[in-house]
This record gives C-alpha cells, structure tokens and sequence, in this order.
C-alpha cells in the first residue's frame, strides 16, 4: 500500500544523530505535485473519482480535517452500490456537506426523507425495490436536482401526487423508467408543475406503450430538452404541436406488435399427417397458442 506523502523528507547522506538538524518542511505545492504527477508512486489512477482525489490533497494541505469525525464535513459525495443496504438512516445527517448519494442496486423499499441531507442536490435510489415515496416527500431535500427511481416498484396513479413542483422545486433530471406506470395523463399533469424539469426517463412503463406516447410528452412538457436519452428538437415540437389539447388520443390502450421468427423443435401443425390406407392409427393433430400477462 503507498502511504501518503510527508511533509517531512531526509536527505541523502545523513549521519545518524543528524537527521533531526536538517529536516526540512515541504510546501503545500511540493506536495501537492507529489499527488498529481502520474510518475508519482503517490499518484492516483486515471479513473479516481474527483471525491478520492479531494480527500487526497486534503489529507495533505489540512490532515486535521480528515480525521475523526470531521471527514463528514469534507465528504460531498458519498457512493454505496450494491452493498445489500436496505435502509437509509440518520447516520447519513452526518455528512452536513453532502450534495450525492448513490444507493444503486441495494435492497431499500422505504427512503425517509428526514434521514437526507438538505444539501443533497442528487439522490440515485435505481435497481431497488421502492413502492411508495410518501417518505421520501414528508421533508424532501429543497435543493434536490436529480431524482433516480429507474426499475423499482412505483405504481401509478398513487405515486404520481408526489411527482411535482411542491416536493421538488429545483427537479431537474427525473428517472422512472421501468416501474409500473399507467396514467400518462395523470402523471403529465403532475410533471407540468415541475418548472425545471429538463430530462425525463419513462421508457420500461406500461404508458410508454400508448401510440400517442411521446408526442403528448413533449407537446405536454415544451421545456423538456431529453426524453428517454433522445433529444427532443424544435421539428420535433413542431410535429406534435397540438396533440396535448387533444387528451383523448392518449387514451390508456396499448398497441403491441409481436413477431415471431423461426421456431424449432417442435411439430409443424400445417403438415397434416399422413396414414397408410387402412391404418387404424389415431391421427394427431398439434396447435399452439400465445398468452400475454399484463
């Protein structure tokens, strides 16, 4: 393991007994170029977070600041992904300068929002198991940008009451892709008061296969710049101009469309069997057919 550098360093040559009379203080700049020089045994690797890198020279410039408990003053990000963690709790207030938090992929079903740092300006929940954001919502953090609920366990119309402008004022980036949302209609009209809202991921939900889809969307939403990672362009806006006063083409029906391709292993049911004259062997016959679960 490589030990952070010292402000300390003993030249070359020195008598034993001597050491003491020539140690020299190294600057903050000495060190600080120690850290970022890549040739550096005390360099970090090329794909460090910007978080390892500021505790790093911090260790160095104020060594105080990182430990004990006043690391959580330092600490703006903080990252547990698939850690098994099933529940956020008032240990995390203790990171008083925290503005992410990325709890992807963990066990959570519950997220009570005063548990959050108000400082918190991006909370990724994705790849959990959340239900139900009335926690969440009770005393969400103002200053909140991104919210990332993607494949977990929302189901409109109960949750989309917590979907706007009153929970989160400055929502600039919102993530429900692949959960179970039916109301389109609903769920815009929530979304409309989300006055800098910007980028919206619905894809994966059973609404997103209405016909009329994302052309209500952004006729419905005209500050949107990216609707499930495609941009949404002028053309664009012009082509649908008119459909969000037209609510009754986005009516809740789906249309789905499936292929089948080739298939093997299995009887073809159009090649009728064929007997022998005065063959007292059964005929066989074979059929299939196709059910969906929605």
């Amino acid at each position: 393991n490589k030990s952070c550098p010292s402000g300390r360093r003993s030249p070359r040559g020195v008598q034993p007994g001597q050491e003491e009379a020539v140690l020299d203080e190294e600057t903050p700049e000495a060190l600080l170029e120690l850290l970022r020089d890549q040739h550096s045994p005390w360099a970090l690797p090329q794909d460090c977070s910007p978080q390892d890198r500021l505790l790093r020279e911090v260790a160095v410039l104020a060594p105080e600041l990182v430990h004990g408990s006043k690391v959580y003053q330092v600490l703006k990000s903080l990252r547990m992904v698939d850690k098994g963690v099933e529940e956020v709790d008032e240990g995390v207030l203790q990171f008083q300068q925290l503005e992410e938090l990325i709890l992807s992929a963990n066990q959570i079903s519950r997220i009570t929002s005063a548990n959050l740092p108000r400082t918190l300006k991006v909370l990724e929940l994705c790849c959990n198991t959340v239900g139900d954001l009335e926690d969440l919502c009770s005393q969400p953090p103002p200053e909140l940008q991104h919210l990332g609920l993607g494949h977990n366990r929302l189901c409109g119309p109960s949750q989309d009451r917590f979907l706007t402008g009153d929970f989160w004022p400055n929502l600039v980036s919102l993530d429900l892709s692949f959960n179970s949302l039916t109301d389109l209609l609903g769920l815009v009209s929530q979304l409309a008061t989300l006055q800098k809202l910007r980028i919206l991921v619905l894809q994966g939900n059973p609404l997103a296969l209405i016909p009329t889809y994302r052309g209500f969307l952004v006729d419905s939403l005209p500050r949107l710049s990216l609707l499930d990672d495609i941009y949404v362009g002028p053309d664009e806006r012009q082509q649908f101009c008119g459909l969000a006063r037209q609510p009754e083409l986005s009516r809740s029906e789906a249309r789905v469309v499936v292929s089948v391709g080739e298939m093997k292993g299995v009887p073809d049911p159009s090649a009728l069997q064929q007997l022998e004259v005065g063959s007292e062997a059964p005929v066989i016959t074979c059929s299939y057919f196709v059910t969906y679960e929605f």
